[in-house]
């Protein structure tokens, strides 16, 4: 076991440690949530679960923030900003909070590190210890972040809903070399906020293994991708409780037409059970997708603590 698989299999622990205090958005305001990379397709479930539960968001990448934020957001609205960063150190989202601050925005910030950039050009952060293994690649840090952006929008997240997330891992585990032995075409289909952990995953499959992945809303993969199906294609359905039916039918078609498919929360080649409701399922099925990635790396050859032409922070002089 590498250091990148310790990290998925023991953060469990650190979830439960998380302090939000107190933390919260204004409700009146709009929230844009901010963050470069596996960072801002967490933000993308952030600013779903944020908006389901009365709060209207979106999510932005750090650099189109900066330079181009009314293409956003209209000139005559002024929102609260809240900027994911795992080192604080990311040079868009650290220039993002700057501006942000520079033109009056309130800025809280979600980080992984003490003393950083972020902290210090936002007006509160809360700050998440991760694994302390964890290298290139966001695993722990990624879950992290939207454990606190899901209980920022409210969202009740205790000691079972971890438990729960490792019990899927764990079923998960002996099922997933198997699946993935002769594809090499992936696709990540989520819902809602549970689109932002698939693009997560196709994000984490493509870092950690060198492969071409895609990530769609489920029936828009019919409208064109679906061509692309055959039998090297191995689909990752995160299916979304309240369209679990029409899900269901996609799924059956992409099956016939030779995928396998890793059925989270439904039917598929492989069918995990997920109990959790669509608040959370985000967050419970987001380590399978870390595992996937480490072992399609594997079954390559590659080694996912030196991902090619990636660093542990990205920083622009």
């Amino acid at each position: 076991m590498n250091a990148t698989e310790r990290g998925i299999r023991e953060q469990f622990p650190l979830w439960n440690k998380v302090d939000m205090q107190d933390i919260h958005p204004d409700p009146e305001t709009v929230t844009v949530v901010v963050g470069c990379g596996t960072s801002v397709h967490i933000a993308d479930s952030i600013a779903a679960s944020l908006n389901a539960n009365g709060v209207f968001s979106r999510a932005v990448a750090g650099n189109e923030w900066t330079r181009r934020p009314h293409d956003y957001v209209p000139s005559n609205i002024r929102p609260n900003i809240l900027a994911l960063s795992r080192s604080g150190e990311s040079t868009e989202t650290v220039a993002a909070a700057i501006e942000s601050r520079k033109n009056g925005l309130h800025v809280t910030a979600f980080t992984c590190a003490e003393d950083t950039s972020l902290e210090k050009n936002a007006d509160e952060t809360i700050l998440a210890e991760t694994h302390v293994e964890e290298g290139i690649v966001m695993t722990a840090s990624a879950s992290l972040m939207l454990l606190m952006g899901l209980r920022y929008a409210g969202i009740t997240i205790t000691s079972e809903t971890t438990k729960a997330a490792e019990e899927v891992l764990n079923e998960a585990d002996p099922q997933l070399k198997a699946l993935i032995e002769g594809r090499s075409h992936f696709v990540f289909l989520g819902a809602g906020a549970l689109y932002g952990v698939a693009r997560e995953g196709s994000l984490k499959l493509q870092e950690m293994s060198l492969s071409q992945t895609e990530a769609h809303h489920p029936l828009e993969y019919r409208h064109g991708p679906i061509s692309l199906i055959d039998d090297s294609s191995l689909v990752v359905f995160l299916y979304h409780p309240n369209t679990l039916e029409e899900e269901s039918l996609l799924a059956k078609d992409l099956m016939a037409k030779g995928a396998r498919v890793l059925g989270l929360g439904g039917p598929g080649t492989v069918s995990l059970s997920v109990k959790e409701g669509a608040d959370v399922r985000p967050l419970v099925v987001l380590p399978v997708l870390q595992l996937f990635g480490e072992y399609v790396a594997r079954s390559k050859g590659l080694d996912t603590l030196a991902p090619r032409h990636l660093t542990k922070v990205v920083t622009i002089a």
